[in-house]
């Protein structure tokens, strides 16, 4: 039996941290994976998204079970509640709108390109290798650097967890999943 096509999504989460390390223009993609789960909570008042067609959760799953790194241990109670997930959301916000703030000053030649990425929000790694392309305003490579900082981040995360805890253990307090619950709580 064939499987449906969005089961085949894991491969556009792994293309996507591959095309971004050759060409940084890239990471503009992945506004899609923020902007898809929050229309289709939005419009159908469901997690759809987070339950079906999210490539990552697929990647971990993938990661997980079929290449057995999970531990498939429980996760600590604490990453569990409302408060932990909340307040990485707050985090992640905070993080976000920091990138959007460095990016407005690119914007305004305030402050030059920083050709880094940002990983765990703390390390600053060179990222020169990556072709972007010359014509084009600065403020728009400058708002790749910071996002795929952000997706990189969060998926070495969601490794980290799903290797230490169950496969999805990222799914429990992913930000875009927190976000689309509220979304359909209002809803």
């Amino acid at each position: 039996m064939r499987k449906p096509w969005y089961e085949y999504l894991w491969i556009a989460s792994v293309l996507y941290l591959i095309l971004g390390f050759f060409n940084i223009l890239f990471a503009w993609l992945g506004l899609l994976c923020f902007m898809i789960p929050l229309l289709i909570s939005a419009t159908k008042g469901t997690k759809a998204y987070c339950n079906k067609y999210c490539g990552r959760g697929q990647l971990f799953t993938l990661l997980g079970k079929k290449f057995g790194m999970s531990r498939n241990k429980p996760m600590p109670r604490w990453m569990t509640t409302k408060w932990f997930r909340y307040g990485f959301l707050a985090f992640f916000m905070i993080m976000f709108v920091q990138m959007i703030f460095v990016t407005f000053l690119v914007f305004k030649d305030i402050k030059g390109l920083s050709e880094t990425i940002k990983l765990l929000w703390t390390f600053r790694i060179p990222w020169s290798w990556a072709y972007r392309v010359s014509d084009i305003p600065q403020w728009i490579s400058q708002f790749a650097f910071g996002f795929y900082s952000i997706m990189l981040t969060s998926t070495i995360l969601g490794i980290i967890t799903n290797i230490l805890f169950k496969p999805r253990s990222w799914c429990i307090y992913c930000p875009m999943g927190t976000m689309t619950q509220l979304i359909c709580k209002i809803k």
